[in-house]
């Protein structure tokens, strides 16, 4: 089994980054369960705007695409700006877009039996709507959801602070990171067994 994270931050590589801090800690557990693992940070590939498989001119989201294509298990992971998900995320959103037009052999959309799991980081409100949404389309492009398979952490109102400034990873982010990644290997492993029926 393979999991693909698709990190949102807006700082390019090699910055710091609390989204792709919480995505190494999910990679790991991951890997506890004997789950290959790889992250890509989408802003260091010139992904086009669009709703296309390929936007052509140099757009580098079929390369990402052929990744997602591969991976079991897809993992969307973005920081809050003000109260929502990145801009980045919303365009990883928008170019699946595409794949409700996309079948596999028997006809079943092709993200049918591939799960999709969420993290959200930030020092403001938002995650549980950014997790909603993210899952809303998600769902709606074909991946299935395992039971809490959304994971955050939330700074306090008004103070700044992220999450890569933590001394440690509270204890409920946590549990919850080791629910998400058990669920989704979990769900993964079954679909991959027995897939859904074909249209």
């Amino acid at each position: 089994m393979h999991v693909l994270a698709l990190v949102c931050t807006l700082k390019p590589s090699p910055a710091k980054s609390s989204s792709d801090l919480i995505t190494s800690q999910l990679l790991e557990l991951f890997a506890q369960h004997e789950v290959t693992g790889e992250a890509v940070r989408v802003v260091d590939h010139d992904v086009r705007p669009g709703v296309e498989a390929d936007m052509g001119d140099g757009d580098e989201w079929p390369q990402l695409r052929r990744k997602i294509a591969d991976a079991d298990i897809l993992l969307v992971a973005t920081p809050t700006w003000v109260g929502h998900m990145s801009s980045v995320a919303q365009r990883v959103l928008e170019r699946l877009d595409a794949e409700l037009s996309e079948t596999d052999d028997e006809g079943r959309p092709a993200m049918f039996g591939k799960v999709a799991v969420a993290a959200a980081v930030g020092n403001e409100d938002g995650a549980h709507k950014i997790i909603a949404d993210l899952f809303q389309a998600l769902n709606d492009t074909g991946f299935s959801i395992p039971a809490q398979g959304g994971t955050y952490w939330n700074g306090e109102a008004m103070q700044g602070g992220d999450y890569n400034d933590l001394d440690e990873t509270p204890e409920a982010v946590a549990s919850t990171n080791a629910t998400l990644v058990r669920n989704a290997v979990h769900l993964a492993r079954l679909l991959a067994k027995d897939q859904y029926p074909a249209s």
